[in-house]
C-alpha cells in the first residue's frame, strides 16, 4: 500500500505559509516526489501529478495506463491520455490555487532541489499559478529522521566505527608481520565487516594512502591501487547503513600513520583540521542553544574562515558537510557556501556530516563526524559518531 504522510506535509505546508505542493515526476527524475508520495520503486513510464494543498485530500492527475500504480493513493485521482486531454485536465487540478510548490531551486543554486525541467515548470506557470521552491518543505518531510530511522542511525554509527578500529588494527597487525597489503586489500576487509554486521553501502569504501588521499573521492579497486608500507600516511572513509529500504546511513573519516610516532607535518594539519571540526560544532550548539536560526552556509562560513585564517583556504575543495539520510548525501540542508549557497536552515530531526579538510599535493586531511539535532539547547546537537578523533592514530 502506498504510504503519504499527509498530516505532516500539510503541517509543514502550514509552517512554511505555501498553499500547495505540486509533486510531478516522468521516469524517475524527481526522486523527491517519489518518496514523498510513497511511489518509491514503482515502474511508472508517464506524466503523473499530485496536488496536496494545506487543507483537504490530494488529487492526483495520471495517465490511463498507469492505474494499476495508484490503486491504493490517498485522495481523488483524474485521468489523461493524450496531450490535450492532459492540458484540459491540468487546469482543473490547479483551479483555486494561487501558488505551489515544486522542486526547483532559484538560479539552480541547490541542485539536489532542481528536479522539475524548466519547461514542465514554465508550463505550470502558464495556467497563472506561481511556483515556489520546495527546499525547506521537501527538507521538513523528508529529511527529518523517525524515532526508529534514528534509532537505526546510531548503531549503524558503532557499526562503521567498530569496522574503522578493525581496518586500522588489520593494517598495523600485516605491516607488523612484514606483509604486502594495498588500499584495496583493506577496503575489501572493511565490506567484509559489513557483511559481518549485516550492514549495506551504496559504494565501496574510500581507503586513500599518502598523495592519494589529497584527493578527496579517490577510491581504491582492483585495477587501481597502492601499497601500504611502513611511513605512510592513511585516510579511510567509509559509509554504511542497515538493510532496511527507510534506514539512515552513517558516515565518517578518520586518519592514521603507518608508524609509531606521528610527522609533525601531519600532526599540524590534522590540528588545523579537527579545530575546524569543533568550531562548527560550537557554533551550532551555541546558535542551538539560543533558538537562533542556523542557515546551513553560515556554519560552513566559520569552518572556512578559520581554515583561511591558518593560511590553508585554497586547500579545503569541498563544502563543510552534507545531509545524511536514506541516500548518503540527503535532501535536506548542507553545510555549503563554496558549491552552492545554501540557505536553509537547519531543524530539529536532521542528520548531518561536518567533515573540513585539507588536501595538499604529497598528503590529505579530512576528519568527519556525524551531528543529529533535537529538541533544544546544547545537548540537543548529538554526535552520533561518537568517539570523534582527536590525534592521528598511530599503527605500530
Amino acid at each position: 500500500m502506498i504510504v503519504m504522510k499527509l498530516s505532516e506535509i500539510q503541517n509543514a505546508l502550514t509552517t512554511l505559509n505555501l498553499d500547495a505542493w505540486l509533486l510531478y515526476d516522468f521516469r524517475g527524475i524527481n526522486p523527491i516526489s517519489q518518496n514523498v508520495a510513497g511511489l518509491s520503486g514503482a515502474h511508472i513510464t508517464r506524466r503523473w501529478f499530485c496536488l496536496i494543498p494545506a487543507e483537504g485530500e490530494p488529487h492526483w492527475l495520471i495517465h490511463r495506463i498507469e492505474t494499476s500504480n495508484f490503486t491504493d493513493v490517498l485522495g481523488n485521482v483524474s485521468l489523461y491520455a493524450g496531450w490535450q486531454e492532459l492540458n484540459e485536465e491540468m487546469p482543473k487540478l490547479l483551479s483555486g490555487v494561487k501558488s505551489v510548490a515544486m522542486e526547483y531551486s532559484p538560479d539552480g543554486s541547490i541542485p539536489y532541489i532542481s528536479r522539475v525541467d524548466a519547461g514542465t515548470m514554465e508550463w505550470v506557470q502558464g495556467f497563472g499559478v506561481e511556483v515556489h521552491s520546495s527546499g525547506e518543505l521537501a527538507q521538513y518531510v523528508e529529511a527529518r529522521l523517525s524515532d526508529a530511522q534514528y534509532e537505526g542511525h546510531l548503531k549503524s554509527a558503532q557499526q562503521v566505527l567498530q569496522a574503522k578500529d578493525y581496518a586500522f588494527s588489520w593494517i598495523g597487525d600485516q605491516l607488523k608481520a612484514n606483509r604486502s597489503i594495498t588500499e584495496y586489500d583493506v577496503q575489501q576487509q572493511i565490506l567484509d565487516q559489513f557483511d559481518l554486521m549485516g550492514i549495506v553501502t551504496d559504494h565501496p569504501p574510500i581507503v586513500a594512502v599518502n598523495a592519494n588521499s589529497g584527493d578527496p573521492h579517490y577510491a581504491p579497486s582492483v585495477t587501481r591501487s597502492n601499497q601500504i608500507k611502513k611511513g605512510d600516511f592513511i585516510l579511510i572513509d567509509l559509509w554504511a547503513k542497515q538493510k532496511d529500504p527507510d534506514a539512515v546511513f552513517a558516515d565518517t573519516t578518520w586518519v592514521a600513520y603507518a608508524g609509531t610516532e606521528v610527522p609533525e607535518r601531519y600532526v599540524e594539519i590534522f590540528d588545523i583540521v579537527k579545530e575546524a571540526r569543533d568550531r562548527a560544532v560550537a557554533f551550532i550548539r551555541d546558535k542551538w542553544e539560543a533558538n537562533e536560526p542556523i542557515p546551513g552556509y553560515a556554519v560552513d562560513d566559520c569552518v572556512r574562515a578559520y581554515i583561511t585564517e591558518k593560511g590553508y583556504g585554497e586547500y579545503f575543495i569541498h563544502r563543510t558537510g552534507h545531509n545524511i539520510g536514506t541516500v548518503i548525501h540527503g535532501n535536506g540542508v548542507n553545510l555549503d557556501n563554496l558549491e552552492t549557497r545554501d540557505e536553509r536552515v537547519l531543524i530539529e530531526g536532521i542528520c548531518f556530516s561536518i567533515e573540513p579538510g585539507i588536501y595538499l599535493n604529497d598528503f590529505g586531511v579530512r576528519t568527519e563526524i556525524d551531528v543529529f539535532l533535537i529538541g533544544s539547547g546544547r545537548d540537543g546537537v548529538i554526535l552520533t559518531t561518537s568517539p570523534v578523533q582527536n590525534q592521528v592514530l598511530p599503527l605500530l
